[in-house]
């Protein structure tokens, strides 16, 4: 068995979790999530807590999706109950973010704005101009949007400029030395 698989999911207060033939579906005070989980995998619920076990111990790498279904249901409870949300910076001269609506609106250096429109689901603000914070129930859904705007201006190594999560460390390479 998976020791992440074994490992029971906690259902915090107002959070329930239903399983009808594999169609798992978590619904909490932030909104609703669902998604399949495998015939080789069974899903178990108690009173306030989930556990998931190996119905089909022959079926192909069914240690590993133990383990993950047990992680993506645990995500699915965190997100229906608090939320998930990524940082992002924006470093360079001129480089600012705005919302307008569900757009988010990126100046990166480019001749024209960058417009990128939130995916139903996520919301994207702005604490400051050279902030923005990509929030929603979903990690998965959350993570890409993230990555995705980041990908539209990548940290360059020289000055640091481009878009970044916050946590982030940017290791700057060395610039040219002057003449002897």
């Amino acid at each position: 068995m998976s020791r992440i698989g074994k490992k029971p999911i906690a259902l915090p207060a107002g959070v329930t979790l239903t399983c009808d033939n594999g169609d798992v579906t978590v619904k909490g005070p932030k909104g609703t999530l669902a998604r399949h989980v495998e015939n080789c995998i069974g899903v178990e619920i108690r009173a306030n807590e989930v556990t998931l076990s190996i119905v089909d111990e022959k079926a192909d790498d069914v240690q590993a999706k133990h383990g993950l279904y047990r992680a993506l249901l645990a995500n699915m409870v965190k997100g229906v109950s608090e939320g998930f949300s990524r940082n992002l910076i924006i470093n360079g001269v001129g480089y600012k973010a705005t919302v307008t609506g569900d757009k988010l609106v990126l100046n990166i250096g480019y001749s024209h704005p960058i417009e990128v429109i939130a995916p139903h689901g996520i919301t994207f603000s702005c604490p400051s101009q050279t902030e923005v914070v990509v929030s929603g129930i979903d990690k998965e859904l959350v993570g890409q949007t993230a990555a995705n705007i980041k990908a539209k201006r990548p940290v360059e190594p020289y000055h640091a400029y481009g878009v970044r999560y916050k946590e982030e460390s940017v290791v700057l390479k060395e610039g040219k030395k002057a003449g002897k």
